[in-house]
């Protein structure tokens, strides 16, 4: 069994009927009338699906889950039951308690640069020479205004296809039916207006620090209602929290951690700019920047069916590093930076690692760089096409 989650409109569904279009069954939840049936009698309409079954949005039905575990036990076949979601909440703590060994989680973003390129076989971004050469031989070169624009235009599917020719009309329906179908009716947000001013706030403040007092002072609620509203947006796959890396595991838990939009098409939308050229040219531009490449090295994760252990590292002296990949016990250390010329890039912060017991690897300055080149010998720039 495997349940595929991730937000709406990334292709969940898609992607399973387009594997499995014939013998399947399909069954929405986000059919009221299937919502309610599955609710009043969940044996029986376990008991009366025709299998193999596709059965998506099944967070909206949770009390059925017991049920198809019972049907999983007593069959020796696999594969009877595909789940999608793009809610984690609620449904993957019944996924938890009543699935646990019995199904596979996969998590689906949108499109991502390596797969706009057509070279997914590559494995997850790591500042390593092989990893490096096998993408510089493949990857195709973008300038600066390209890549502004990819920025701007997020990765959903559909904006993707038709390179952002209904741009604002696909966020703006996006955010309606996000916020009436997954925020207000399953998780009782009973002002919807105020949840998409918190929705702006926070996408203003991508690539930045968590501050819930500043947040809550903005929207006009309380601490904790921000954090619940941040659990949410993280929960659905909205944005991505990066913790801060401490040797002490403990530490990183309860410490504040960066925020960043999965899609930054929707960040730029919810921020009000309109036009990748704006984009380019403003104050988040640096952010945004930052933002996206976090973003597509999650996906390379994502994609390849690892878990991504990512991190970023701020000492009291507030010295910091955007991104810290750990893989096998050594510390892979990556900046990133708003320009192409390697004169501006400067490495003192990547000294900073020197006191760490850990070992530390060669680093890279992820930049608009058109070509991989050596900063000095511990310290690559790599071009921001190569992710």
């Amino acid at each position: 069994m495997i349940l595929l989650t991730g937000p709406r409109q990334v292709g969940k569904t898609t992607l399973l009927r387009h594997i499995d279009n014939k013998a399947r069954s399909y069954i929405t939840f986000d059919d009221l009338n299937h919502r309610i049936a599955a609710e009043q009698d969940p044996a029986g309409f376990v008991e009366r699906l025709k299998l193999p079954v596709l059965l998506d949005e099944v967070q909206y039905a949770p009390s059925i889950l017991p049920y198809i575990k019972m049907v999983v036990d007593n069959s020796k076949e696999k594969g009877l039951f595909w789940l999608t979601g793009s809610q984690q909440f609620e449904m993957m703590q019944g996924i938890t308690e009543s699935l646990a060994g019995r199904v596979a989680v996969i998590r689906l973003q949108g499109i991502s640069l390596a797969e706009e390129q057509e070279r997914m076989d590559l494995p997850p971004f790591l500042p390593t020479p092989e990893i490096i050469k096998a993408r510089q031989a493949v990857a195709q070169p973008l300038s600066s205004m390209e890549i502004y624009h990819k920025i701007w235009r997020g990765g959903y599917p559909d904006v993707v296809s038709n390179d952002a020719k209904h741009w604002e009309q696909f966020y703006e329906s996006y955010l309606a039916t996000y916020i009436q179908r997954d925020i207000r009716d399953s998780l009782n947000v009973t002002d919807p207006l105020l949840f998409h001013k918190f929705m702006q706030i926070t996408a203003a403040r991508t690539g930045q620090l968590v501050n819930y007092r500043d947040i809550a002072q903005l929207v006009g609620v309380s601490e904790p209602t921000v954090k619940s509203w941040l659990n949410i947006l993280h929960a659905s796959g909205i944005i991505y929290l990066l913790s801060p890396y401490f040797v002490n595991q403990t530490k990183r838990l309860i410490k504040t951690p960066k925020l960043y939009f999965m899609d930054t098409g929707l960040c730029a939308f919810l921020t009000g700019w309109l036009t990748p050229e704006v984009l380019e040219r403003g104050a988040m531009s640096g952010h945004i920047l930052e933002t996206y490449v976090i973003a597509e090295i999650i996906k390379s994760y994502f994609n390849a069916g690892k878990a991504a252990k990512l991190y970023f590292y701020r000492d009291k002296e507030k010295r910091e590093i955007d991104l810290l990949i750990e893989e096998n016990g050594t510390l892979y250390p990556i900046e990133i930076k708003k320009t192409s010329s390697l004169g501006n890039i400067h490495c003192d912060a990547f000294k900073v690692l020197g006191k760490l017991s850990q070992p530390i690897a060669k680093g890279c300055v992820i930049c608009l760089a058109s070509a991989w080149l050596p900063i000095n010998k511990y310290v690559d720039a790599v071009p921001l096409f190569y992710i």
